[in-house]
């Protein structure tokens, strides 16, 4: 075995154990030196079997050189046999993309090799070069072979040991679930629940694994085996829970509740796939896609296919400093979505401001002694700012301040911290709790973006209260009075105070604590309050909210409080999948700035004075007419007459109000007009049996030959500009 390798520095120089020589350590030479650690720590490799900044020729390679060559033994190096390994190591911050993938996989391809490596050391991705298929026809797999692998090991890692496509993920999960129900004789709910805390027992197993840069598999069939106890995957799963036990992701006393034999079965059939290695995308839809098969009509959840969360988040455009909440976050396909863009941005923000220095010292006439410490200098203060790990780093800040979400669910709100976790965090905002009720940093006038799918159809009925237990304990409210101050004790005052009222009654909308109200309409005016002043929303709707004479009373609301920015119609087949049936459309809106409304309420008054003058005289003299009839009739002694009379004046105020109202929208449009964005999609990348189909909605590999623009691209044109989008300018 070789002895171990230690990366060695020297006054702003690292040493190169291959080129045996002293080299200025640049941040580029930094990720290089050290992943030559890894290779002979962790792998097993002997100096004298690899090479170093090797000049790869070949057609269109010209002066190229790869990072490390890797040959399998001292004797195919000294008799220039094909390597075994080619890694290309990148710069740090670096979303590593399929043309880096390209390079490594040609110069696999000019040398021969079987395997090449993409690394930095935020993400490090392995492959196999297909020899026998064209350039570019990539195979990732979850790790390269160890220095003494054997031939068997080596085609094992190729065959077995791989990163596996969604469609191959989903049907293994539902595998998994069958075997769970068929034998355990559970329902699908309580099922999934079993095989979720498996699922995230070798999430943890594999990340214990590769922290500690262990070779032995812990998450085997073979070693529940050699274990003693009555069912050890509760040992694994109990170390889970504890690496998680701030979370509250599983009751202190949850326990896997499967025999030994159906556990055995699961973790053989998971054992040999790598999750941890597998990318957050794959791993991302067939999650959804299981989730959606295995819960369908079963439980009454369904799941926002992932081409709807992509096109709603990029309409709303989230960046660096937005904090978003989905108060009913289900599977958490938002706020996971929103992490994975706002921490590219973030980390693309870094290289760029590293390469702008690069490129400046470059310029100077400086050693390059004094470059490379100016280069390094530079770069940790950038990592320092980017630290997941360090508390107020932006990475940090995303991670910790930026996502919330609640689902009154506990199954999914488990199921998306669980998902957060896998996709590198921010599931310390989610909560299983009512979506209506403020907990945590979720209360009004927090949000720059809220994006949520609400469940359809059913009500808040007036037997629905506020119990003592929805509000947070004492402990906890220490906590978040420190991270959120004299808002949040407001916030939590108001709560406190609603104890024992109706759920409904802390609403505006619902026309009456005695009447029932649909959960969509109320999720309308909980987004609308959790939005801060200028902060954007995009929402899921039955297309009823848009079109129903009944619920003009939930348009105006919204008008009166924000603008309207697009409405996107989906088809019908856009959720049958998913197990729903009701048309939806897409709703953005803009809340409107402190400015904004009060511009929008001095414009709102005057049209209501204005047609209420109007109308003034037409109605006193008409009111006064009918209480004339009133008292006449009672002199008369005639009831009916009375009733008749009161009846006909109650109308007539009505009608009247109506009347008023309707013309003073009418002003309120023309005195306080904007444009909306309106889009009819028929295609929007899902099929009514959930299999991906043609996509209309933003720039994809799959857009339909009748489109030049997708809705996407027209929205931000109209954005930018909505004059070629109209004859004349409209309001509706």
């Amino acid at each position: 075995m070789p002895s171990q390798l230690t990366v060695k520095r020297d006054k702003g120089l690292i040493w190169s154990y291959l080129r045996k020589k002293w080299l200025n350590e640049t941040p580029e030479e930094k990720v290089r030196q050290e992943y030559l650690c890894t290779l002979i720590n962790e792998y097993g490799f002997d100096l004298a079997q690899i090479d170093e900044e090797l000049t790869v020729t070949g057609r269109g390679a010209g002066r190229a050189r790869a990072d490390f060559v890797i040959w399998r033994s001292l004797a195919d190096k000294r008799d220039s046999r094909n390597p075994l390994i080619i890694v290309e190591c990148k710069s740090d911050n670096v979303t590593i993309r399929p043309e880096d993938y390209g390079q490594g996989d040609n110069y696999a391809r000019l040398t021969g090799a079987r395997f090449f490596v993409t690394h930095n050391t935020r993400e490090t991705k392995y492959w196999r070069t297909v020899h026998d298929r064209m350039p570019k026809s990539l195979q990732e797999i979850s790790n390269i072979p160890h220095a003494d692998a054997t031939d068997k090991e080596i085609e094992e890692l190729i065959s077995k040991l791989k990163v596996f496509k969604e469609d191959e993920f989903a049907k293994l999960l539902h595998e998994c679930h069958n075997i769970i129900r068929n034998r355990e004789k559970l329902d699908p709910a309580a099922a999934f629940d079993e095989i979720a805390k498996i699922l995230f027992v070798k999430v943890f197993v594999e990340r214990e694994l590769k922290e500690k840069r262990r070779r032995k598999n812990l998450f085997t069939a073979d070693f529940l085996d050699e274990q003693i106890g009555r069912n050890p995957i509760n040992t694994l799963f109990q170390q889970t829970k504890d690496a998680y036990q701030e979370d509250k992701i599983f009751d202190p006393d949850d326990e896997i509740r499967l025999k030994p034999a159906t556990s055995r079965e699961i973790v053989k059939k998971l054992e040999s796939y790598n999750l941890s290695d597998t990318s957050e995308d794959i791993k991302g839809i067939a999650f959804e896609r299981f989730l959606g098969r295995t819960f369908r009509g079963e439980i009454g959840q369904f799941f926002t296919p992932r081409t709807i969360v992509e096109f709603m988040i990029r309409m709303v455009e989230p960046k660096e400093g937005d904090v978003i909440c989905d108060p009913a976050s289900g599977s958490g396909g938002f706020l996971i979505r929103f992490f994975e863009i706002v921490r590219e941005q973030i980390l693309e923000d870094a290289d760029a401001q590293y390469q702008a220095f690069k490129r400046q010292v470059e310029k100077k006439k400086v050693s390059e002694k004094k470059r490379a410490e100016a280069l390094r200098e530079k770069f940790e203060d950038i990592q320092s700012t980017i630290d997941q790990q360090k508390i107020g780093s932006r990475l940090w800040t995303l991670a910790n301040r930026c996502i919330y979400g609640t689902d009154a669910n506990d199954r999914m709100a488990r199921t998306s911290k669980m998902n957060m976790i896998m996709h590198g965090d921010g599931h310390g905002g989610v909560h299983h709790h009512d979506g209506f009720i403020n907990v945590n940093g979720i209360f009004e006038g927090r949000f720059n973006i809220i994006l949520t799918n609400p469940p359809f159809g059913a009500s808040v009925e007036p037997s629905d209260v506020l119990h003592e237990s929805d509000v947070i304990d004492k402990e906890s409210e220490k906590k978040y009075l420190e991270t959120y101050g004299s808002a949040y004790v407001e916030a939590m005052e108001r709560t406190r105070a609603a104890v024992g009222e109706s759920i409904a009654s802390l609403f505006e909308l619902p026309k009456g604590e005695k009447r029932k109200i649909k959960t969509e309409i109320l999720f309308i005016e909980r987004c609308l309050s959790l939005l801060r002043p200028g902060g954007r929303l995009g929402i899921v709707l039955p297309e009823g909210i848009f079109n129903n004479p009944s619920l003009a009373y939930v348009r105006e609301f919204c008008e009166n409080r924000a603008f309207v920015r697009a409405v996107v119609s989906l088809p019908q087949e856009t959720f049958l999948s998913s197990g729903a049936s009701v048309k939806a459309s897409l709703l953005f809106l803009q809340k409107f700035t402190k400015k904004e409304q009060s511009e929008f309420d001095a414009k709102h008054r005057y049209a209501q004075q204005t047609i209420a003058d109007e109308y003034d005289s037409q109605i006193r003299a008409e009111v006064a007419r009918l209480n004339d009839e009133i008292d006449s009739a009672k002199i008369a002694g005639e009831p009916d007459k009375v009733r008749r009379l009161r009846k006909e004046l109650s109308d007539f105020q009505k009608r009247m109000a109506d009347l008023i109202a309707k013309k003073t929208r009418a002003m309120l449009k023309e005195d306080f007009p904007y444009p909306i964005f309106l889009y009819n999609a028929d295609k929007v990348g899902i099929t009514a049996t959930g299999e991906p189909d043609q996509n209309e909605l933003f720039p994809n590999d799959k857009q339909p030959e009748f489109i030049s623009k997708t809705c996407l691209e027209l929205a931000q044109e109209f954005r930018r500009n909505p004059t070629p989008f109209f004859n004349t300018e409209t309001t509706s």
